[in-house]
């Protein structure tokens, strides 16, 4: 707070100084200036010096110059301090009004002279811009990767209902099947998108409780496990047992979201999961054997609609990882992912116990 005042007193502090520094001037100037002005008039032309009250025409003359001269030295100091306090903040309103008309590339401008304040309006300004900036670039790319994912089943549906109300299909179970399955996509793909709103609000509750969250990760990967082996892998359990202060049903949603993720991007082979507590916190893992994540993408790996394939032909909506780096966070922890020492990819959650 003291440092927040005292950066917040530079302009008044600033001003301050130049109308010292102007007043000092200007007395200094009437005062060495009288004194040379007679000094010299007083050895060279005494009979220019008036005796009485009414100066002399060059006495009139020396007031007249010296007036002059403060008006223009005044004149000077504040177009300087003008130009360091207004020239900035002309151009923040300047470039606010294109911002309001929808130009949110417009920057403003601070060049060496501004003042300190004036600086860090400008920057503020131009960090504020560049944030709506990229949040209407990543409104657009939602739109249209949620128009991408939602196009796919929804045709899918909209084909097969009109294969059978134009009889070119028949009803049978396998049918009904399909059409469940693509119903169900949907409905995950509208819960994730609700959960990461509801992260992106602060408003994404949990129903802490103390359980056994061993027991919660085998029913979970039980109940997954046959889709694991009909995608050739092999699991592997390391489950330290403690209890963990966790919202069980959010574990399960985020393990399951690191299973299906597994299935989609991994290489068929040993999947190991493990459990442990480490200085408080609680540590879920997943590693797969392959084929790894390049160095470049694993920033990116817990972004929305991002797959984690450079190509982005990976197949799943993108949003897996991202809700499991929502509920994490939710947890009061934080998802990570590293290189394995087997060429794969470990995914981590960590939260506090």
């Amino acid at each position: 707070m003291a440092e927040r005042r005292q950066k917040g007193s530079g302009l008044r502090r600033q001003i301050v100084l130049s109308m010292m520094v102007l007043a000092f001037s200007v007395v200094l100037l009437a005062i060495c200036g009288s004194y040379v002005f007679y000094a010299i008039f007083m050895t060279y032309s005494p009979t220019s010096i008036s005796d009485g009250l009414v100066p002399a025409p060059a006495e009139l003359t020396w007031m007249a110059m010296t007036m002059l001269a403060a008006l223009v030295l005044a004149t000077g100091v504040a177009v300087r301090l003008a130009r360091r306090i207004l020239a900035p903040l002309n151009s923040v309103a300047d470039n606010l009004r294109l911002v309001a008309e929808g130009d949110l590339s417009a920057r403003a401008i601070a060049d060496e002279h501004s003042m300190g304040e004036a600086t860090r309006l400008v920057s503020d300004f131009n960090n504020l811009a560049e944030r709506l900036e990229r949040m209407a670039r990543d409104r657009a790319f939602w739109n249209a990767a949620i128009a991408h994912e939602l196009r796919t089943p929804v045709t899918v549906l909209r084909g097969r209902l009109q294969g059978l109300a134009e009889g070119v299909f028949q009803p049978s179970p396998q049918l009904a099947l399909g059409l469940l399955s693509q119903v169900e996509g949907l409905s995950r793909l509208v819960e994730d998108l609700r959960l990461l709103s509801l992260d992106e609000s602060g408003r994404l509750a949990l129903q802490l409780e103390q359980c056994d969250l061993a027991a919660e990760i085998r029913s979970t990967v039980n109940a997954f496990e046959p889709t694991l082996r009909a995608a050739g892998f092999t699991l592997s359990l390391e489950l330290g047992e403690f209890e963990a202060i966790c919202d069980p049903v959010r574990m399960r949603q985020a393990l399951l979201a690191l299973l299906d993720n597994a299935v989609h991007h991994a290489s068929p082979g040993p999947l190991r999961i493990r459990l442990f507590e480490s200085a408080g916190m609680a540590h879920l893992e997943v590693e797969d054997t392959g084929p790894g994540i390049p160095v470049g993408l694993i920033e990116r790996v817990f972004e929305a609609f991002h797959s984690g394939q450079g190509d982005g032909s990976g197949r799943g909506s993108g949003l897996g990882l991202a809700v499991v780096k929502a509920l994490a966070r939710a947890h009061g922890g934080d998802a990570m992912c590293r290189a394995s020492g087997t060429g794969g990819t470990v995914f981590e959650l960590v939260w506090p116990t």
